[in-house]
This record gives structure tokens, C-alpha cells and sequence, in this order.
């Protein structure tokens, strides 16, 4: 399968298909409200969930860290100290989408793979409920694993935050709060899988990735902005909601993943630049023939199962 200049892995092809009869047997998504696209989001994925490592703990709760509400789900997996290293998660979904069931078993691959507990997150989501909430929350949250993690066996030195596509966004703004705060160095490390970082996207991004049949064209990827704005001029220069924008100095080590064939690649590679410029210690991989979303394929594509290796290695080499 091939997309502008580049070929679609055919491991990555399969899953796009499959999820492309998934979403078949639902009305048109775009005939659907909020709460009806996530119906059908969590329907589609659920096969992608399936299998995959058993933890020797799952605890799931609801709880005010100090901002507002949020359910998380704690995942142990076996052998990991106490108490132990922490990866907080932060889904995708274009801050509109998705949730910790749609992640449940990337969180567990990622548990597995690095030896530690990860801490998912379901943050308020868009347009329901608008910039900053979702990440005030999260900022209460990190602030609250701090003061109180060990009640969750979580060793509050050793803590990493993360997320893909808008999770990666809300892990750099949720770590550049901290660092206002002066309390940024609770945070290790941050993996960025995909991520979405500006409310522009360039006309060759558009036409190598994007278009009728894409996982994502610009046009979507511009609405997803539009819902968690609740001003758009002020949003787009907000260093908070887009992250490429902040001064990155003084920032954590960064592993950006990057799917060759994503119209967001872009992003992540001038993220790249603009960290290493801050200098920031930035790990960068390219994964040939991925694409957005590509992580959910794990049971199916060696360069998802790939990609999860290498963030497990980066996670252990600053956490363990």
C-alpha cells in the first residue's frame, strides 16, 4: 500500500483494513455526536485490546487529585519493585476520542516490556470540556503522585510521563506546568508516540499522508483542535496547547516515536529540532512504513512490537 513517496508497511496495511470493516458496520461517523463517535471508537478498537500480558495487579479507581476528577487505571506487572518506577499515560484521540479501555493493552505491553507500573489516564475530554481542563487535572495529578504516589506502591523519584498523538501534547503541557512550578524534576523522562503538537499542518504533510482513505487527514486532525480550544487565536499561540511553541529548556530526556507515514511526522520532527536546540537529551526513531495510530497493531505488526521494545528500553534506562 503505498501513500505519497513511501509504502505502507503491509503488517500496518492489514490492520488499517481491518479497522477500515470495522468502522463499515457503523452510520457514517460524521452523522454521529460526541457521544456516539466514542461509542463506536471504543466498538471498533475493542478487537485491538484483546490478548496481550497479564499484570499481576490491575486497580482501577475514580478520585479528585486536587483539580477535578479523573478515572485511572493502575497497572503491576509482575516482579516490579516496591515501590516502583511509574509511566503515566496519557491516550490519544484528539483530546475529542478514545480512552483507557482503547489503551488497555498498549499500557500492558508497555508494563510488561519496562518492568513498571503504568498509570493510565481518563482525563476530561473535548469539546465537553474545554482547554485547560483536561490539563489542569493532569497537573494535579502528577503533582498528587508526588505527595502521595507511595499509598500506590509508586516510588515519586522515579516517574516518566507519556501518551501518543494529544497525549503526547498534554505530557509536554502537563510537564511544562510542573516546570513553572519549579517541580519539573519529578519528572524522568517523556515518551512521545506520535505526537500532535501544533494546530498547523503543511500542505506536503497533506498530500504525502493525508486525503480521501488516510487514517487522518488535515481536516480532521484541524477539528480535533477546534474542540479542545475554546479560542482559537489565543489556543494557537498558547505554548500549553501547542507545545511547539515553549521554550523547551530545562526539560526532561525525550523519545520521540515517529511513523514515517503520518501526516503528523512532521511535528515530531520539529520537535525534535527545537528540544535538541533547548538541549534536550532527544532519542528519535523512525519506524519505516507506520503510520498514525500504528502502536494499536502490536498483535499484528512486528514495527508496532518493535517500537514498544524501544520505548520499554528508553523507560528502563531512566527509571530503573
Amino acid at each position: 500500500m503505498a501513500t505519497g513517496e513511501v509504502t505502507i508497511d503491509p503488517e500496518i496495511g492489514f490492520f488499517l483494513a481491518e479497522m477500515k470493516k470495522g468502522w463499515a458496520q457503523h452510520p457514517p461517523f460524521d452523522t454521529l455526536d460526541f457521544p456516539g463517535q466514542r461509542a463506536v471508537s471504543e466498538q471498533v478498537r475493542a478487537r485491538w485490546t484483546q490478548d496481550g500480558p497479564v499484570m499481576a495487579g490491575t486497580r482501577e479507581l475514580v478520585f479528585d487529585p486536587g483539580a477535578g476528577v479523573l478515572r485511572v487505571r493502575i497497572y503491576r506487572p509482575a516482579g516490579a519493585d516496591t515501590p516502583a518506577p511509574a509511566l503515566v499515560y496519557l491516550h490519544g484521540g484528539g483530546f475529542t476520542l478514545f480512552s483507557i479501555d482503547t489503551h488497555d493493552r498498549l499500557m500492558r505491553e508497555y508494563a510488561d516490556a519496562a518492568g513498571l507500573v503504568v498509570i493510565g489516564v481518563d482525563y476530561p475530554l473535548s469539546p465537553e470540556h474545554k482547554y485547560p481542563v483536561a490539563l489542569d487535572r493532569i497537573e494535579a495529578l502528577m503533582l498528587w503522585l508526588k505527595a502521595q504516589g507511595g499509598t500506590w506502591g509508586v516510588d515519586p523519584a522515579r516517574i516518566a510521563i507519556g501518551g501518543d498523538s494529544a497525549g503526547a501534547n498534554l505530557s509536554f503541557a502537563a510537564a511544562l506546568r510542573l516546570r513553572a512550578r519549579g517541580e519539573l524534576g519529578m519528572v524522568r523522562a517523556i515518551l512521545s508516540n506520535y505526537g500532535y503538537f501544533s494546530a498547523e499542518v503543511s500542505d506536503e504533510a497533506e498530500a504525502r499522508f493525508g486525503g480521501p482513505g488516510s487514517i487522518m487527514d488535515r481536516a480532521e486532525a484541524l477539528s480535533y483542535y477546534a474542540n479542545y480550544l475554546g479560542d482559537w487565536d489565543a489556543g494557537v499561540r498558547d505554548p500549553m496547547a501547542c507545545p511547539l511553541l515553549a521554550d523547551m529548556s530545562g526539560m526532561p530526556p525525550v523519545f520521540l516515536v515517529i511513523p514515517e507515514c503520518d501526516i503528523l511526522a512532521e511535528q515530531s520532527l520539529a520537535m525534535a529540532t527545537w528540544l535538541r536546540g533547548a538541549g534536550v537529551d532527544t532519542r528519535v526513531t523512525i519506524y519505516p512504513g507506520a503510520t498514525h495510530s500504528f502502536l494499536e497493531a502490536m498483535s499484528v505488526a512486528e514495527v508496532a512490537r518493535r517500537a514498544i521494545r524501544d520505548s520499554a528500553g528508553f523507560l528502563r534506562s531512566h527509571l530503573l
